[in-house]
């Protein structure tokens, strides 16, 4: 058996606006809002399903991409003007990581959830 995760919810203040941010940041589509949620598809086997939330402890969500998806995601990063990190915890700040002989780099969203982004698992 393969076992594939295929959604996860992300709680947010603002579920559409969140929505839309990590849409913008990775080039990827929000349709708008589906029932209760603001799903973006982030590829053919993983949606994450933002969702209304008052309280909620930050999350991590980390994303394997090729050389070509970091260079242009970050450069989305950088144009936003968000700060990042080579390393969780505000650890490095303005650098990338160079771990395993790729690169690496975390940030956050407005909701506090930390994205990391690595070009080698």
């Amino acid at each position: 058996m393969s076992i594939t995760l295929n959604h996860t919810i992300v709680p947010a203040r603002d579920k559409v606006a969140a929505a839309r941010f990590f849409a913008e940041i990775f080039g990827l589509e929000f349709r708008g809002t589906q029932g209760h949620f603001a799903p973006v598809q982030v590829n053919a086997e993983l949606t994450l399903d933002f969702d209304d939330a008052e309280q909620f402890e930050p999350h991590h969500y980390a994303f394997l991409v090729s050389d070509e998806e970091f260079d242009v995601i970050f450069g989305r990063v950088r144009a936003a003007g968000l700060d990042y990190y080579a390393e969780p915890g505000g650890r490095g700040k303005g650098e990338i990581n160079h771990r395993r002989g790729g690169r690496g780099v975390y940030f956050a969203d407005p909701n506090g959830h930390l994205y990391e982004l690595m070009t080698r698992a």
